[in-house]
C-alpha cells in the first residue's frame, strides 16, 4: 500500500516536472543564445541550426522548439489531471479534468452538432496549443503564434478537413458547389476557397504579432521618456526606469493573456464553423438513406 502511494507521488512529480522543465529550458536557451545588447529590437524567430536535406534544407527555428516545449508541457498537464481517475470524482484535479472535457464537448456540439461530437479532442488541442503558445511571451520567450509559419500550418490542416467534409458527398457535388448560386461566380468561389486558410493564418498571426510590436515600441518610448525626465540627475537616478515600471506589465497582461487567449478561441471557433459549414449534412444523410433502401 505504501509502495503504491510512493509510486503515485513519484508519477505526480514527474508530470509536474513535464510542465515546468520545458519553460525553464526555453528561458535558459534564450539566455544562452541571445547576445548582450542594450538596444531593443523587433525580429522574427531565431534559426538555431539547419538540417541539410537533398531537396530543401530544414531550418530549426525558435518557434518550432517553443511549439514542442508547449506540447510537452500540455502533455504533462493532461497526464497530471487524469492521473488516478476514479469512477466517482473525489479530487479537485479530477473535477477540473471532467469540467474541461464536458465544456469542450459542449462547445463542439453547440457549434457543430451531434455528428461532430468526436471533434472535441481536436478542438481542445488547437485551443490549448494556441493559447499556451501565446502565453509563452509572459516568460519573455518568443511566442510561436507570432510566426506565420506556425499559424499557416494549423490553417492548412483545417483547410484539408474542410475539403474532406465537402467531398463526403462525392467529387461531383463538391465541384457543383463552385457554381452556386450562379455558374459565372465559379472563379470567385474558387478564390474564396483558398482564401479561407490564408485569412485564418494571417488573422491569428497578425493580431499576436501586432501586440508584441506595440509592446516593444511603447517600451522604447517609455525608456526614452525616463531618460529625458531623469537623465540629468546624478548616479543611478539618471538611469532609473521610472516610466517603465508597471505600464509594460499591464500591456503584457492585455496583449499576451487576454488577446492571446481571445485569438486562440477565435481560431477554434472558425475551425468549428468552417468544418461544420462544409459538411452537407442533409445531402449526405439523404444519399445514405437511399443506399440503405437499395
Amino acid at each position: 500500500m505504501e509502495n503504491d502511494k510512493q509510486k503515485f507521488r513519484l508519477l505526480d512529480t514527474l508530470y509536474i516536472l513535464m510542465m515546468i522543465v520545458p519553460i525553464v529550458f526555453g528561458i535558459v536557451l534564450k539566455i544562452l543564445t541571445t547576445p548582450q545588447s542594450e538596444d531593443i529590437a523587433i525580429s522574427g524567430a531565431k534559426i538555431f541550426f539547419t538540417i541539410r536535406l537533398p531537396i530543401q534544407n530544414l531550418p530549426i527555428t525558435e518557434s518550432q522548439i517553443h511549439s514542442w516545449l508547449v506540447m510537452i508541457a500540455i502533455t504533462g498537464l493532461c497526464l497530471f489531471l487524469t492521473h488516478g481517475l476514479k469512477e466517482k470524482a473525489d479530487t479537485k484535479r479530477q473535477h477540473i479534468a471532467e469540467w474541461i472535457v464536458e465544456n469542450a464537448q459542449k462547445l463542439v456540439i453547440d457549434n457543430m452538432g451531434d455528428y461532430f461530437s468526436g471533434f472535441a479532442p481536436f478542438i481542445a488541442a488547437i485551443l490549448s496549443l494556441s493559447a499556451f503558445s501565446s502565453l509563452l511571451a509572459l516568460f519573455g520567450l518568443y511566442a510561436p503564434t507570432s510566426d506565420v509559419n506556425v499559424t499557416a500550418g494549423w490553417a492548412i490542416l483545417v483547410f484539408f478537413l474542410i475539403t474532406y467534409y465537402k467531398m463526403k458527398c462525392g467529387p461531383v457535388v463538391y465541384a457543383k458547389s463552385f457554381g452556386e448560386p450562379v455558374p459565372f461566380l465559379a472563379p470567385l468561389n474558387i478564390i474564396s476557397e483558398f482564401a479561407t486558410p490564408v485569412s485564418m493564418a494571417f488573422r491569428h498571426y497578425g493580431n499576436v504579432l501586432s501586440g508584441s510590436v506595440i509592446s516593444v515600441l511603447l517600451a522604447v518610448g517609455l525608456q526614452g521618456l525616463s531618460s529625458m525626465v531623469l537623465g540629468k540627475l546624478p548616479g543611478f537616478l539618471g538611469e532609473f526606469p521610472l516610466f517603465q515600471i508597471g505600464i509594460p506589465a499591464v500591456l503584457s497582461i492585455y496583449f499576451d493573456v487576454f488577446s492571446g487567449v481571445l485569438q486562440a478561441y477565435i481560431f477554434a471557433m472558425l475551425t468549428m464553423l468552417y468544418v461544420a459549414g462544409a459538411f452537407p449534412a442533409d445531402e449526405y444523410f439523404r444519399r445514405k438513406a437511399k443506399k440503405s433502401t437499395i
